[in-house]
């Protein structure tokens, strides 16, 4: 309005406070010019925003659904996009997981054969395109009225031009121009970009109206009074305002009042129009001043917040550096990571112009942790793999030899299976229960048998105990006849009933000691030759090792034998050799003499180990 002027007085920072001035008014009159348009869009209903990203995927959902059910379509839009934005973040994220689980556990597969259906994502999808569905039939029908409303203030300028251009009696034409008026200010928003056009069209015309109004002086002042009575309201109100302490409602009220001042309320005298104009954009600075303070708070918060979402990205880009070599190391760090993305997400709002950039710097911070995670647990889930299998294979080799009766070799290879198996690392998680259930049961399978058979054994073996006692018992009444061959072969005969007699416990098997003390004291008293005696011993000794089914000391005795045999022989070499170094050595030499006594000695005993051999040789060969 041409009413609107300034004393042009200059800032005391040398900007001319009429320039300053224009400037907020302009951008009031932009922000109201496209509020018009949009104000049947976007109604402004202040709903809070929530911090959507601390929600879940189904709290984002409920979050919506609440909001579509209680709520405008047109007053959600922000809210809507805020949801969409976390939503998709937090899916995104979620897929990228599923895709690298499902890839590490199917090697041979390939990225395009990944899928995963989320409920929770079909749900979003329904409730956004049903969202959009009903903000676009409201959007089309929001635009075919702007354009009525277009042309319906277009007929009010042109009837208001044809009133001032054809009337001759201005007094009676006042009541057609208050109506015209009432007409204007109820005709509704029109499209942004004729908003100044049309209302500076309207106020040209209105102000001819009243430039010619001057034949009646009393209608006009009445007018004008009436107007100036509004303005001051307008005014007062503005100035209750500045005291309002949410600064964001009291801006919005602001321009409010600027559309009314603008649109709704006409000319005052000139002796008030600079007077009114100047207070009521005066305390417009005030509030201006007030929201830009505001709103350099709220930068200022939101750069401490990007400053701290900054210093939690670099410590994610840390612990990434790290090198973890342990599960344990990997799950404290993965804890970690959990906190600092859990601060991450509670750190409020950064400048707009950086929060893209911001998120995907996180983003890629958190993935380049889980890809090192990933990897390290693909190292491990094939370790496992491997583990599986050979866990597998001690089963199967176990369960070929539990129903083995050789207890004297399946045994000890059942306790190497079970040593081996000890030493065989993790498995997958979901076969390690079943696994080792599988091969506990084989196991036990096998012991358990063999402890019974063994249990009845040691029943058998005792009983040959007391009867074995019972016949040495027996053996003290025992007397030779002094006949050579009588009494041998009565003491053959004893040798032969002590073996029938049967096996005695590990634990019972001092009494084949006493045994062998009653026969060398027998042998003592016959006249045996030692080489005999011996024999005698020895093949005693060894079948009672076959009856007993110990082959680990019938070896032992073999490789015992043998290298008896191998000594002997190396000390008859060393005589002979001896006998050689004796220079002018002669057959009734006392020293010669001994030394063929020594060999000859040698020889005879190296005859008796031999026999041995060949009877330890001949078992091995029937066995």
């Amino acid at each position: 309005m041409l009413e609107e002027k300034n004393d042009n007085l200059p800032l005391a920072d040398g900007v001319n406070p009429e320039t300053e001035t224009n400037t907020i008014v302009e951008a009031i009159n932009s922000t109201n010019a496209e509020d018009s348009e949009t104000a049947s869009i976007n109604e402004n209903n202040h709903i809070l925003l929530a911090n959507y990203d601390e929600l879940s995927l189904e709290e984002l959902n409920t979050e919506l659904e609440n909001l579509l059910k209680n709520e405008k379509v047109t007053a959600i839009r922000d809210h809507v996009e805020g949801i969409k934005r976390s939503f998709l973040n937090k899916y995104n994220e979620l897929i990228d997981e599923k895709r690298k689980v499902f890839l590490e556990e199917n090697p041979e597969a390939f990225s395009t054969d990944f899928q995963y259906d989320l409920p929770a994502k079909n749900h979003f999808n329904s409730l956004y395109n049903n969202y959009k569905d009903q903000r676009n039939t409201h959007f089309k029908s929001i635009q075919d009225q702007l354009k009525t409303n277009l042309a319906n203030r277009n007929q009010l300028i042109d009837e208001l031009k044809d009133l001032v251009e054809n009337t001759e009696n201005y007094n009676a034409a006042l009541k057609d121009i208050q109506q015209i008026r009432e007409r204007w200010k109820n005709a509704g928003p029109i499209p942004k970009d004729n908003y100044n056009h049309v209302w500076n069209n309207f106020h040209f015309h209105l102000e001819r109206f009243y430039d010619q109004l001057h034949l009646d002086r009393e209608a006009r002042d009445i007018d004008f009074k009436n107007n100036l009575d509004q303005k001051q309201k307008v005014i007062e109100r503005a100035s209750i305002l500045i005291n309002e302490p949410d600064i964001r409602k009291a801006f919005r009220e602001l321009q409010t009042l600027h559309r009314i001042w603008k649109e709704e309320i006409g000319p005052v005298a000139k002796e008030y129009r600079e007077e009114i104009w100047h207070k009521f954009s005066e305390i417009t600075k005030q509030l201006h001043s007030k929201r830009e303070s505001l709103q350099n708070e709220i930068r200022e918060r939101e750069e401490l917040n990007l400053a701290k979402k900054n210093e939690l990205i670099a410590a994610i880009n840390s612990i990434s550096t790290n090198k973890f070599n342990s599960h344990n190391d990997w799950q404290n760090a993965i804890k970690e990571i959990e906190q600092l993305r859990t601060q991450f997400f509670s750190a409020g709002r950064v400048p707009a112009e950086q929060s893209e950039d911001t998120w995907a710097t996180f983003k890629n911070a958190t993935r380049n942790f889980n890809v090192l995670k990933n990897n390290f647990y693909k190292d491990i889930k094939k370790e496992q793999q491997d583990n599986l299998v050979k866990k597998q294979a001690l089963i199967e080799k176990a369960k070929s030899l539990a129903e083995s009766t050789d207890y004297n070799t399946t045994t000890p290879a059942m306790k190497k299976i079970q040593e081996e198996w000890k030493h065989v690392g993790h498995v997958p998680r979901k076969f390690s229960d079943s696994l080792w259930k599988e091969f506990k049961q084989t196991c036990n399978s096998y012991f358990d048998r063999l402890h019974s058979e063994r249990n009845q054994e040691m029943e058998v073996e005792m009983a040959n105990f007391d009867r074995k006692k019972e016949y040495l018992e027996s053996l003290k009444d025992f007397e030779l006849t002094g006949d050579h061959k009588t009494d041998l072969d009565a003491i053959k005969v004893h040798i032969e009933n002590w073996k029938g007699l049967g096996i005695v416990p590990q634990t019972r098997r001092h009494i084949e000691g006493k045994f062998n003390k009653v026969l060398d004291a027998l042998f003592d008293k016959l006249s045996l030759s030692k080489k005999e005696a011996e024999l005698v011993k020895f093949n005693n000794k060894i079948e009672h090792l076959i009856e007993s089914n110990d082959g680990r000391r019938l070896q032992n005795e073999t490789v015992f034998v043998q290298r008896k045999v191998e000594e002997i022989q190396s000390e008859i070499f060393q005589l002979e050799n001896n006998v050689q170094f004796i220079s002018n050595a002669k057959a009734d030499n006392p020293l010669v003499k001994e030394i063929n006594k020594n060999i000859e000695r040698h020889k005879d005993e190296l005859n008796l180990w031999k026999e041995k051999l060949v009877q330890l040789r001949n078992i091995n060969k029937n066995d």
